[in-house]
């Protein structure tokens, strides 16, 4: 595990001669400063906020400072009236799907029209999914994606013709069509988020000058105590544990098992792209594990003992127990963490 300044940075980068990303350095700087207005730097610091009441206050100072990072890489955007495609990319469960949404709004604050689409809806069928080396569905293979299609797709819409998006189901894994028809007009910008949009295959044939790269993930988690770190990637678990639990009919057993291999496939696929980054934007939220505590820790009791899941399921539980339980009203509609936990003002 590589820890500088107080992170767990093992999966962004190894530490070298010549520092850390200053991407990566950006987030951290920003995440310090929200430690100090807060107070926040550990659980320990949190436990005392809550029981001075002060976690409404937190929230709220965290989504702003979100909201009002969001607004600069909007602001960076419309400042490159050449940059037509805007890509967000990230690992499994950063809210890529929000950040999209949000820098939607914050673009047409901005005098701009943006449309966005997710690269999940252009999925393979589910049967046609590549395999990884156990046998298990590689949702993170670039070649989940249907590429000829997606081509197709994206080269009709920079020719300005009218396309009709498909909608991915994921109860079902199949593709489907709702009408959903979109045209590229004067003062348009195509948002595309997904695992793979920073991957120079997918975009191949977009000039480079026309696209906006913006890596989005968990950078930061916050301290348990001062001996244990968090992992970045466990955060990421428990949001995915919530969101399969809730919307793709998916078990808390059944995501861990998965998991390894949505990890390999992140190391294959996702993070050797970062570079191909334009900025990064830290989806981490300072309180999120006190509020998604009480959602979680039945559903990971759900795990039987005699399963491959359970010993990180109760490892996860045990992260889980640091944190106070917090009532998630504060929460805005617009948060990040909705699109995890339900209540979202967005539709997904």
């Amino acid at each position: 595990m590589e820890i500088f300044n107080g992170f767990n940075l093992d999966e962004y980068t190894p530490l070298s001669s010549e520092g850390v990303n200053p991407k990566i350095m950006k987030a951290l700087d920003d995440h310090h400063r929200l430690q100090e207005i807060t107070g926040v730097h550990n659980v320990s610091d949190f436990c005392r906020a809550v029981s001075e009441k002060r976690a409404s206050e937190i929230i709220n100072v965290a989504e702003v400072v979100q909201a009002r990072r969001m607004a600069q890489i909007a602001d960076d955007i419309a400042a490159r009236p050449q940059a037509r495609v805007v890509l967000i990319a990230g690992p499994s469960s950063s809210g890529k799907t929000t950040t999209s949404k949000r820098l939607a709004i914050q673009l047409m604050a901005a005098g701009l029209k943006p449309i966005a689409l997710s690269l999940d809806d252009f999925f393979v069928n589910r049967v046609d999914t590549p395999l990884d080396d156990e046998g298990h569905y590689d949702f993170e293979s670039l070649y989940a994606v249907d590429l000829p299609f997606f081509n197709q797709q994206l080269h009709a819409l920079l020719e300005g013709e009218t396309v009709e998006l498909p909608h991915y189901n994921f109860e079902k894994g199949e593709r489907e069509f709702r009408g959903d028809k979109v045209q590229l007009k004067a003062g348009n910008v195509l948002i595309m988020e997904g695992i793979h949009a920073l991957n120079p295959e997918l975009t191949s044939r977009i000039a480079e000058e026309a696209k906006y790269g913006i890596f989005a993930s968990a950078i930061t988690s916050i301290i348990l105590d001062d001996n244990i770190y968090m992992p970045t990637s466990d955060v990421r678990l428990l949001r995915r544990i919530l969101r399969d639990y809730k919307y793709r009919n998916f078990s808390a057993e059944e995501t861990i098992r998965l998991w390894p291999s949505v990890r390999r496939g992140e190391n294959k696929w996702i993070f050797p792209f970062l570079g191909e980054a334009d900025t990064m934007f830290n989806t981490s939220l300072i309180y999120e594990l006190a509020v998604l505590k009480d959602k979680l820790v039945p559903i990971l009791s759900q795990v039987p003992s005699s399963s491959e899941a359970y010993e990180k399921a109760q490892e996860l539980l045990g992260s889980l127990r640091y944190f106070p339980s917090v009532n998630d009203k504060s929460i805005p509609p617009t948060s990040l963490l909705r699109e995890f936990m339900g209540g979202s003002s967005f539709h997904y």
